[in-house]
Parts: structure tokens; sequence; C-alpha cells
């Protein structure tokens, strides 16, 4: 079976003029409504590193790429950002200092990163895992570190089917954070097969993790802006 290339681009988040003039309307708009500057560097930074890449994969320019954000499942128009007429799909995700762009083709991508914080890991877990995660998560030497692989697996599953958070993540049931990482089994109707997950490498202090919904094996690229 051919390897499915999977390329992943990381950046800091920055706004920078040349940055913001690549937005469209609907996105200035957005952007303006950020009340943060750390905000609305990360928005402007992810849409930037889109144009970038998708420019540079499919021989566009940056400046004439306009994104669609329809909803696979409702119609409405909160989806994740797609390029219309096109076999690439890419997801975004950004959290603290870390932008991170995924990039496939021929398949649905789903990336997220997760910024290790003080959040109420036990009852977190009670709203996100199931009880055989919740075990493996109580026999952790690092809770919080076992906690966000958790996540992050889960959210870029549920980016790559369009689904977010409108499908419960008690459904999905993961390999524990110390094995590699896989789709245990996962109940309900938004249930997705086959599918492949990797975890990343965003650094200390973050878990990151891509979901591709493939049979083919990945090769995933890391590349650091």
């Amino acid at each position: 079976m051919p390897v499915l290339e999977c390329a992943v681009h990381w950046a800091r988040p920055a706004d920078e003029p040349e940055m913001r003039a690549l937005l469209d309307d609907r996105e200035r708009e957005r952007y303006d409504r950020f009340m943060r500057p750390e905000d609305k560097a990360r928005f402007v930074t992810g849409r930037h590193l889109a144009r970038t890449v998708l420019a540079d994969a499919a021989g566009l320019r940056p400046q004439g790429i306009r994104f669609t954000t329809d909803c696979p499942h409702c119609g409405g128009t909160h989806g994740k950002p797609r390029l219309p007429g096109s076999d690439l799909d890419f997801s975004l995700s950004h959290s603290g200092d870390r932008v991170v762009l995924v990039l496939v083709e021929g398949a649905e991508v789903g990336v997220d990163v997760e910024r290790r914080s003080d959040r109420e890991i036990d009852r977190l877990a009670e709203m996100v895992l199931t009880a055989p995660e919740r075990e493996a998560l109580a026999a952790m030497a690092d809770r919080k570190r076992g906690f966000h692989i958790y996540w992050s697996r889960k959210e870029a599953l549920l980016k790559a089917t369009g689904h977010g958070l409108a499908a419960p993540m008690t459904s999905i049931h993961v390999s524990s954070p110390d094995d590699p990482p896989e789709v245990v089994a996962w109940e309900g109707e938004a249930a997705v097969s086959p599918v492949r997950l990797a975890d990343l490498d965003p650094g200390p202090g973050y878990a990151a993790a891509v979901a591709v919904l493939t049979a083919r094996p990945l090769k995933i690229t890391e590349l650091r802006c």
C-alpha cells in the first residue's frame, strides 16, 4: 500500500502587515473581533501559513486563495477552512506560542496542538476520556502529560471528520499515551474508519497529534519556519 505524505508546518505567532494583507474581508472581520494581541497573532499566522503553504503546493498565488468553511454535516459556515476545487486538504491548530498546519493530498486530515496547563484534569477526564483511558491515566506518573496527549489525539480526529465538539470525546477510545497512537474503538453514529493517528513533536510543554482518514501508512515530515 503506497505511503501517504503528510507535511507538518510549525510556526510561531506573529502579526505583520504583510500577513494581514492576505486576509479576505470575512477573515479581516474575524481578526478585528479578537481583543487580545496574542489571539490576533495566532489567527493571522494560521491563515498566512495556510495560504503560503497551499500556494506553493498547488501552484497558486497566495493573494488569490479563498477558503470555504462549509460544514459537511449541517451545511453551516462554521466548518474548517478548505481550498475549493482541490484534492489538497489541510488543518490548522494553535496553542500558546505554537501554530501548526498539516497538509495532505487525497485524504481528510485534522491536527491539534495543546499547551499543557493546570486544567482540572480529574474533572475534565470524566468529560473526555473513556473508563479504560481514565484507568490508564491514573496509573501514569505524569498525568498532565498523559491527559493532553489523549486530548490532542481525539481533537485531531474530530477535526478530520468535521464533527468538532458535536461528537462526544467519550465515545472514542484511543491507545494510551505511551503506546503507538491508534483508535481502539469508536461508538456511535459519528464513527469513521479507517483512521491513522500520529503524535507530533511540538516541543517541551506541548502535546500534538494528527489524524488522517485513510488506511495508507503515513510518512510525516515536520518543518519549522
